[in-house]
């Protein structure tokens, strides 16, 4: 018997990245992601409350061949989500595969958080995670096949050495949402699964969690972050999104309801 080819192809398939932009210049996970669907041969939904932001992840998909469609939405407001996903399944007519990327966060402790503060975190990182799943799985049953990436966080299983408690629990309830979907929606060729990043290089470390390592300099915070992971540097966003990668795909056909780290060995380390 021969043994098979390694599926890693998604020809034919529309791909929904919600949170497809970036924070700043350079590769976000979202953007690294939407153009690994695209090499991989999937059309690719780039969806972004930044719709500049957007169209400059689809022109990188054009420009090397690919097909991509903007999509501007705020994924905090559900009328942008029902609007987005109508426009995705009107342009291509179906949603193969559900890129969940969308996240926000807020550093400090329980006494630094409001209840606003933390609504405001969960509304993005779960309630759209809801939402969006809300709009996918009818036609992924339909179809009887469908496969569901969420961007968590190792912050959501462990301490990371700062309070960051609104992001961290977010995380958390990200994972275990993914978890039970992934159990209630096997039966119907569903795959449900978290990619779980460390500390990863992109640009959002800019404006969210680098004063917590250096109020002087970005280099500095950059070279914080690096020493805590036991691989020696912090990963990139093509790290992860070829973990998203794989996971969409057919090569993971019997992988659904778990948490793929990568993270250098973060999780693992004891001190």
């Amino acid at each position: 018997m021969n043994a098979p080819a390694l599926p890693l192809d998604l020809s034919g398939r529309t791909v929904l990245v919600a949170g497809g932009g970036s924070a700043g210049p350079g590769w976000s996970i979202g953007r690294a992601s939407c153009v690994t669907y695209a090499r991989l041969g999937a059309q690719v939904c780039v969806v972004d409350r930044d719709a500049a932001s957007a169209d400059e992840t689809t022109a990188l998909i054009r420009a090397e061949g690919g097909s991509a469609l903007t999509l501007q939405g705020d994924l905090a407001e559900e009328g942008d989500i029902v609007r987005v996903f109508a426009a995705a399944r009107e342009h291509y007519g179906r949603i193969d595969v559900l890129h969940h990327n969308a996240g926000i966060g807020k550093t400090g402790g329980p006494m630094e958080t409001s209840a606003a503060d933390l609504e405001r975190v969960h509304a993005v990182n779960v309630r759209s995670l809801l939402l969006c799943t809300q709009q996918v799985l009818p036609g992924m049953v339909e179809q009887g096949r469908g496969a569901i990436v969420a961007i968590a966080s190792v912050a959501g299983m462990r301490y990371v050495g700062y309070p960051h408690l609104a992001y961290s629990v977010t995380k958390a309830a990200v994972m275990q949402f993914t978890r039970m979907v992934a159990q209630q929606y096997a039966p119907h060729g569903v795959r449900a699964n978290t990619v779980v990043p460390g500390l990863i290089d992109t640009p959002r470390i800019a404006g969210t969690v680098a004063h917590m390592f250096s109020q002087d300099s970005l280099d500095e915070a950059r070279q914080a972050r690096a020493r805590q992971v036991p691989m020696g540097r912090m990963g990139s966003a093509w790290e992860v999104a070829h973990a998203c990668a794989f996971l969409a795909s057919d090569a993971a056909a019997y992988i659904t309801g778990t948490e793929l780290v990568v993270d250098g060995g973060l999780t693992g380390k004891y001190a």
